[in-house]
């Protein structure tokens, strides 16, 4: 599941994304749920009115969160999920069952839970307190296993403000996940090869600052300056 690992994304045209998949290791395998290998994914991230949560990551502190619900579209599943950042720079994640009801809320359990979490953590427990919906993120999403590392090709990106419903776009780009639990994948090398390199870019911090150019957002400022100033939407 690589619960803990390393990250390591990509900005890419949708047609270049898919002339990467052509070269791909035919051993490859890709995730196929009733003859579909292509999913839609809806995410509703929560942070408190003072943005705490993307102030952490825009100023890069090294113990920092992210919590969100996860509905995958197609299968009705969906689940609470706290990801944090150890000392280490590795990502952890922890995820939890909810009712696809509460995509937009936190139930009671849930604060209990993400609250124990948070404390384990070395963050305030209390913060849970303060947490409202403040950014949905919807794409659909291509996996892959690769040797064993895992690779995500999300396409259709959308973004869209809570609770002003401000939003914006990126239809024509891809973002590329490498997920491994250390060195770095032959996807990687190969995104390399054609001039790609990793970006800080991340679907909760750089959503936020392109709808929210009042916050602080110099750790995101070279793709804002391209791809997502270009395609934003009324």
């Amino acid at each position: 599941e690589l619960l803990t690992r390393f990250d390591r994304k990509y900005l890419v045209p949708v047609d270049g994304g898919a002339a990467i998949l052509d070269r791909i290791d035919a051993r490859s395998r890709v995730l196929e749920i009733d003859g579909r290998r292509e999913f839609a994914y809806d995410s509703v991230y929560f942070d408190t009115p003072e943005h705490l949560s993307y102030r952490l990551t825009a100023q890069r502190r090294r113990r920092r969160f992210k919590l969100r619900t996860r509905s995958y579209v197609d299968t009705g599943d969906a689940f609470l999920e706290l990801k944090t950042k150890s000392g280490r720079g590795s990502t952890i994640k922890d995820r939890v069952a909810c009712d696809p009801g509460d995509r937009a809320r936190i139930s009671g359990e849930g604060r209990v839970h993400v609250a124990a979490l948070l404390a384990q953590q070395g963050h305030d427990p209390g913060i849970v307190e303060r947490l409202r919906p403040s950014l949905v993120s919807r794409y659909r999403r291509a996996t892959l296993l690769l040797d064993c590392s895992r690779a995500t090709f999300d396409t259709r990106l959308q973004w869209t403000a809570l609770p002003d419903g401000r939003s914006l776009g990126l239809r024509d780009y891809a973002i590329v996940e490498s997920k491994s639990p250390g060195p770095p994948s032959e996807l990687d090398r190969m995104l390399w090869r054609r001039g790609h390199r990793p970006l800080g870019i991340s679907k909760f911090g750089t959503g936020t600052a392109a709808l929210h150019p009042e916050l602080p957002g110099n750790k995101w400022a070279r793709v804002l300056r391209g791809p997502f100033e270009r395609q934003r939407t009324p």
